[in-house]
Order: structure tokens, then C-alpha cells, then sequence
């Protein structure tokens, strides 16, 4: 046993060390990817936002409470998440193209069914898990081919593929408001089921670099090998083949920003499911309401591509993670104020001003993925960063609707969001500078 794990433990070194992918263009084909997966992000990351802006409706329409309502977009959020390991799996086993693909098909069919919806407990299990099972197919395959054909580009390549869901959101919450006054919110959501069904095409666009595959073949060649030696029956196949593909879980850096990843996720949702609500409730109009929606998507354009260029000068890549940590920051800062803000005037500088903050940690966080654990692991490290999302999504905007129910004001709830989001930068820079001190060398980089 002992001499099978000594053969386990270097083969699995040795593993880590073979190329097993071809080497990143940096272009060509790269930026049909990138085009590929902007329309993704708009597809799934901009049409969740825009679930918002039928908060109301649905609330109206089936008479209940702020809590009960709040489920539907926390399950969408909560099932995209929690699936992005399987997303994560079929892309590797299968191709990315099969999962982005098959993800469209499933989250335009969740829209479709939506718009029949006869109880809010439908919608939980249409728009909330049938559409986030799909979304999830194609989100995170979508994200991990931008990284393998990017290096020296990587952080602009993912500030433009990723602003998909600003400008998305830009484009798709008028629009999504102007739906519902023509033809109700059934009728917006079977165009919106439309959409998503695009995604397929998106799918196709997804050629994988040549050798690519290299990997998976290898690892499939090796749990099709006979067992005849005490090295394959002490130390079974299948379980060297988890532990190449996950290695990554013991980097100390990696696991440090999951952590710092569990209160991002619970602070970021929250002012997108109700800053429309809030909105309205501060005397804002409808359509008033649907462009903070739209003025938050383009700022966050602006955030995700300047964070993204900046991110790729050779003097500032050392420092992506502390630019992580000051957009989540400032993020967290300007939630505080929110509830201070009654009136449309004052509610659009907030809007700029998050929206900026957020579109710079979406571009970050798979950039700062991909430089903790390399390429070649980072669609099962980002299957994990966003599964761990998942409990966070799912709780957070109930419990921020409960608030709202409790105490009758959005207080509690932004200021609660807020604090998370700060957190989440203190935790990450509080133990990164403490590392630092121990080991007498920089670890903010």
C-alpha cells in the first residue's frame, strides 16, 4: 500500500507537469471564442439580472410576500452555481461545445414553460431550476475556453466576453420592461425563451484548440488499462484520475479565495434583486426603475474592460488579486449608502458607481482563477468557485426579503449586503498580508 501510494503521488507530479493542451494563440479563432461567450454571459448572467424587474409582477400577480417572491431568482442563481461542476464535467468528458449547446436547449425551455406558470412553486421549478440547469451547462464552459485561448491576453479577453453581462443588461432591461407593458410577463418571457435558445449557436462557435483533448484521452486510456499490478488494486485508477483533476484543492492561495468567494456571493445578489423593487418603492417609475437597471449594466462595462486592460499591464499582473479585493471593496462600500438614496436622481450615481465596481470583480474572478491554478485546471477550479456560490445565491435574497417583510424598510438588507462584500476583501487581504509576514515575502501578488 505504502509503495502504490509513493507511485500514485508521482505519477500524479508527473501528471502536472506534462502539457497536455495545445499553447494559447492569443487570437485568431480566440476572438470568435471571445464573441462566443459574450453572448453567453448576455444570454444567461444579463437575462438573471433581468428576472428582477418581474420581482413586482410576479408579487402582484400571485398575491404573495416578499420572501416567497425572492425564491425565484435565488433558485436561478442557486441552480446555476450549484450545477457548475456538471457543467464542468460534461465539458470535459464530452466538449464544451455539447454542454453550451445542450444548455441553451434546456434554459429555453424552462423560459417557455415559465410563461405558463399557474403558482409561484412552478416558477421555482421552471424559471428557477430548469433554467438554471441550463444556464449553468453553458455559462462555465463558456468562460474556461476563453482561458485556453488567452495568456498574455487573458485579462482583456475576459473583459470583453464578460461585459456581455452589462451590456446585456443595458440592452435587455428597457426592453424587458417594455415587454411586460405589451403583451404581460408571460408574453416576455416566452421572447426571452427565444433568446436563450441562441446559445446554441454560441455552442457551435466553441472549436477546441487542437490537442486540447490530449488530456482527457490520456486520462480515459489509463482507467481502460487491465488491473494487474498491486499499484492499480491498491490505488484504484479512477481515484488518480479525481486527483489530477482536482489538485488544484490543495493550493493554500486557491482555497483562501474560496473563502473570500462565499461572502461575495452572498453581498453581490442582493442589490440586483432589489434595487428595482427599492426603486419603486422610493416613488421611482417604472421606467425609471429599468434604466438604474441599464445605467448599472454599462458601468459595468466600463469596469470590466478598464479593470481588464489594466489587469494585463506587465507592471500591474502581479497585483491582480489586490485589484480583485479593491473592486470588491468599493463594492461592498457603496451598498452602505444605499439606503440613504430616495429618488431617481440620486440612485444613478449609485448605480454607476456599483455596476463599475462589479463588472471589475466578474472580469477578475476568472483571471485570478486561472493565475492561481493554471490553465490547464481551470474549468474544474471554476466549476468549484461557482458551485460555491450556490448556498449564497440561494439564501441571501430571502433573507433579504424577510428583512424587508420584518422591518418594512430595505435597510437591513443593503447594509447586511454591504458588510458581506466587505468582508470578503478584508478576509482575503487580512490573510494574504499575514501569510506574508510568516513566510518574509509578498503574497498580495
Amino acid at each position: 500500500m505504502k509503495r502504490g501510494s509513493i507511485l500514485s503521488s508521482r505519477s500524479l507530479e508527473m501528471s502536472e507537469k506534462t502539457p497536455h493542451s495545445a499553447a494559447a494563440p492569443d487570437g485568431g479563432w480566440g476572438w470568435m471564442i471571445v464573441a462566443g461567450c459574450f453572448l453567453t454571459t448576455v444570454c444567461t448572467r444579463a437575462v438573471t439580472r433581468c428576472v428582477s424587474i418581474f420581482f413586482v409582477e410576479f408579487q402582484s400577480y400571485f398575491s404573495r410576500d416578499y420572501s416567497a417572491t425572492a425564491w425565484i431568482h435565488s433558485l436561478l442563481d442557486c441552480t446555476t452555481m450549484l450545477c457548475a461542476p456538471l457543467s464542468s464535467y460534461i465539458g470535459n468528458r464530452l466538449s464544451s461545445r455539447i454542454a453550451i449547446m445542450f444548455g441553451g436547449l434546456l434554459s429555453a425551455a424552462g423560459l417557455l414553460l415559465s410563461s405558463l406558470a399557474t403558482s409561484v412553486e412552478f416558477l421555482y421549478l421552471t424559471l428557477g431550476v430548469l433554467t438554471g440547469v441550463g444556464f449553468a451547462l453553458s455559462y462555465t464552459p463558456a468562460i474556461a475556453m476563453v482561458g485556453s485561448y488567452f495568456s498574455e491576453r487573458k485579462a482583456l479577453a475576459y473583459g470583453i466576453a464578460m461585459s456581455g453581462s452589462g451590456i446585456g443588461t443595458f440592452i435587455l432591461a428597457p426592453a424587458v420592461q417594455l415587454l411586460i407593458e405589451l403583451f404581460s410577463w408571460r408574453g416576455a418571457l416566452l421572447i426571452l425563451g427565444g433568446l436563450v435558445s441562441h446559445m446554441c449557436v454560441c455552442g457551435a462557435l466553441m472549436r477546441p484548440l487542437e490537442g486540447q483533448s490530449g488530456r482527457q484521452k490520456e486520462m480515459d486510456l489509463e482507467e481502460s488499462k487491465p488491473k494487474c499490478s498491486d499499484t492499480d488494486i491498491s490505488v484504484p485508477a479512477l481515484v488518480q484520475s479525481v486527483l489530477r483533476e482536482y489538485s488544484f484543492l490543495l493550493i493554500p492561495d486557491f482555497l483562501l479565495m474560496l473563502v473570500s468567494f462565499l461572502f461575495l456571493a452572498y453581498g453581490c445578489s442582493v442589490p440586483f434583486v432589489y434595487l428595482v423593487p427599492y426603486s419603486l418603492s422610493a416613488g421611482v417609475s417604472p421606467q425609471q426603475a429599468a434604466l438604474l437597471m441599464s445605467i448599472l449594466g454599462v458601468s459595468g462595462i466600463v469596469g470590466t474592460i478598464t479593470f481588464g486592460w489594466i489587469a494585463d499591464r506587465k507592471c500591474l499582473r502581479p497585483y491582480r488579486v489586490v485589484s480583485y479585493m479593491l473592486a470588491v471593496g468599493s463594492e461592498g462600500l457603496s451598498c452602505l449608502f444605499l439606503p440613504l438614496l430616495n429618488g431617481f436622481s440620486l440612485l444613478v450615481p449609485f448605480s454607476l458607481i456599483y455596476g463599475c465596481f462589479d463588472g471589475a470583480y466578474v472580469a477578475l474572478i476568472p483571471v485570478v482563477t486561472s493565475d492561481t491554478v493554471s490553465s490547464t485546471h481551470l474549468t474544474s477550479a471554476l466549476g468549484v468557485v461557482y458551485f460555491l456560490h450556490a448556498i449564497p445565491y440561494l439564501i441571501s435574497p430571502p433573507i433579504g426579503g424577510w428583512l424587508v417583510d420584518q422591518t418594512g424598510s430595505y435597510t437591513a438588507t443593503f447594509v447586511l449586503s454591504g458588510v458581506a462584500l466587505i468582508c470578503s476583501a478584508v478576509i482575503l487581504a487580512a490573510v494574504r498580508v499575514t501569510i506574508r509576514c510568516t513566510r518574509g515575502s509578498s503574497c498580495l501578488n
